[in-house]
């Protein structure tokens, strides 16, 4: 399966956006470690639909006017990854999610470390929010774009929810 690849100019840097025809599979962070997401070679295509759609959507939420996301997503993972993955989607923008609630909500009230190593494989950062799992305390947690970014994408979306 080809894989299509373009770069995304952010607030929190250059991001790398990545699908094949069915979706979106990753956004990819400047440095991002190598592995986090495994991929085979992508190419360059800013005009692919998938790629063209979720830059649009992107400025549109870092710009102040999106809270939502909505694209075909075909993120590649276990079905314990994927479960994780569509709960982040449930948290609603400018809100906050433990790793327990998520492991609660997907039915498995006892994995709260595997919830949490599941979320820091999430291919697909910010459209699956997993910036928004903190842990039971509050306290921000790990984040493959680092926790200065996720601070700053929890900023913003506090500031948004506040207008809104």
């Amino acid at each position: 399966m080809t894989l299509y690849s373009a770069p995304f100019d952010s607030p929190v840097g250059t991001l790398t956006l990545v699908a094949d025809d069915a979706g979106l599979i990753a956004i990819l962070w400047p440095d991002d470690a190598p592995g986090r997401v495994r991929l085979e070679d992508a190419r360059d295509d800013a005009a692919h639909p998938v790629l063209s759609a979720t830059a649009a959507q992107l400025a549109e939420y870092f710009a102040g006017g999106r809270t939502a996301f909505d694209l075909p997503l075909a993120p590649r993972g276990s079905d314990f990854q994927r479960a994780v993955w569509r709960a982040l989607d449930t948290i609603p923008f400018g809100e906050t999610r433990s790793y327990a609630d998520i492991a609660r909500a997907i039915g498995r009230p006892g994995a709260a470390r595997a919830v949490g190593a599941a979320n820091g494989r999430n291919p697909i950062s910010i459209v699956t929010p997993c910036h928004r799992v903190v842990g039971t305390s509050g306290a921000l947690t790990g984040f493959a774009g680092g926790l200065a970014t996720k601070r700053w994408l929890l900023a913003w979306e506090a500031r948004g929810a506040a207008i809104a």
